[in-house]
């Protein structure tokens, strides 16, 4: 069993929370600990956003439950009908994420039936916020998240799988029900990548020049996620015709496959270059003899539709979907080239800003 740095900041985060509440002698410390559980977030920023959520919403709550308490008492109706008025308000000001803090505050101030109700209820509030900020506080100093690597990391291990399934499909090598469901767990896997780019996106630097990098970063990064999902998208279109691209020729059907080998190396030594790894010399995007020109590739696409077109006795479908096929690879060989601009010019202008932490963990 793996413990994640989310269990580990959540541990935390309780302990903190309970250790503060009784270092002030708050009355049922338990209530910062329940707060702190509530308000553990996996960025940094969200944790910020999540201060503001929860003030806002634990405010009404207690608001609420206060004027509850005082105008019709502790009857667990009373407390059942400011429960239902503070879910209406939160929906209305989108609070929705500190909804079920904002409930537990509600009830844990409307439960107590002494004289000094409007101190208690003051008190209350003041317990659950510091489980609020002493979550805000591990988020800030406990292990730090590194959404950079993670992201990048992501995005090298589903590209080489869908890079492996691809040379095994345009091969015909590959296994029908094997890769319909490797394709079903790589569109399960990109929107985890989404998920870990809108982490990284939400990082937040305060140096003007940490900010500059950063937004180029996600220009790159956004493209390599783009490049993956064209890759993503031939792959299905390769597994979808196999029976017709089985039936080409051999020379065009290899025409193809070294079309594709050329690219999806190409692919892999992008994500090198971007990793430091690969001398940009290594790399560059160039169609040398050995590998036909586009216009050389269209021509003898239209030179296989007008002979599939004469074939006689035998229904038309290849020459149709090969242009599914080509439509396809030329997507994915544009985003590849664009990809490669970006990366040579982020190379240049922040080739001394290196990720030490991507450096070490990728290979």
């Amino acid at each position: 069993m793996q413990l994640g740095a989310r269990v580990l900041k959540t541990g935390l985060a309780i302990v903190f929370a309970l250790f503060f509440a009784e270092l002030l002698q708050l009355p049922s410390p338990a209530f910062a600990g329940i707060a702190a559980i509530f308000a553990i977030q996996p960025s940094i920023y969200r944790s910020y956003l999540s201060i503001i959520e929860q003030i806002q919403g634990n405010l009404i709550g207690a608001t609420i439950a206060v004027f509850f308490g005082l105008l019709f008492g502790h009857h667990i109706v009373a407390i059942g009908i400011a429960a239902i008025i503070v879910i209406a308000l939160m929906r209305k000001f989108k609070l929705d994420n500190s909804l079920s803090l904002a409930l537990v505050t509600v009830v844990a101030i409307m439960v107590y039936e002494g004289n000094d109700f409007l101190e208690f209820g003051l008190i209350r509030f003041a317990t659950v916020m510091i489980g609020v900020f002493a979550a805000f506080i591990v988020n800030l100093f406990f292990l730090p998240p590194r959404y950079e690597s993670k992201l990048f990391k992501m995005i090298d291990f589903l590209q080489d799988d869908v890079i492996r399934w691809t040379r095994l499909a345009i091969r015909q090598a590959s296994e029908h029900t094997s890769t319909k469901a490797a394709l079903n767990k790589f569109h399960s896997r990109l929107s985890e990548v989404e998920s870990m780019y809108d982490f990284f996106k939400e990082e937040r630097h305060y140096r003007k020049s940490k900010r500059y990098t950063q937004a180029r970063k996600l220009v790159v990064y956004r493209q390599m996620i783009t490049t993956t999902k064209k890759s993503l998208e031939l792959l299905q279109r390769l597994h979808k015709h196999e029976n017709e691209i089985h039936d080409l020729p051999t020379p065009f059907r290899i025409m193809i496959q070294e079309r594709l080998d050329f690219l999806l190396t190409f692919h892999e030594q992008l994500l090198l270059k971007y990793a430091g790894k690969l001398r940009p010399e290594h790399s560059k995007w160039a169609v040398d003899q050995e590998h036909l020109q586009n216009a050389d590739v269209l021509e003898q696409l239209l030179e296989q539709i007008a002979f599939e077109k004469t074939r006689e006795g035998e229904e038309e479908f290849t020459s149709y979907h090969l242009f599914y096929i080509f439509s396809r690879i030329l997507d994915y060989e544009e985003n590849l080239e664009h990809l490669d601009t970006l990366i040579v010019s982020f190379r240049s202008f922040h080739g001394n800003d290196k990720n030490t932490d991507l450096e070490i963990d990728y290979y």
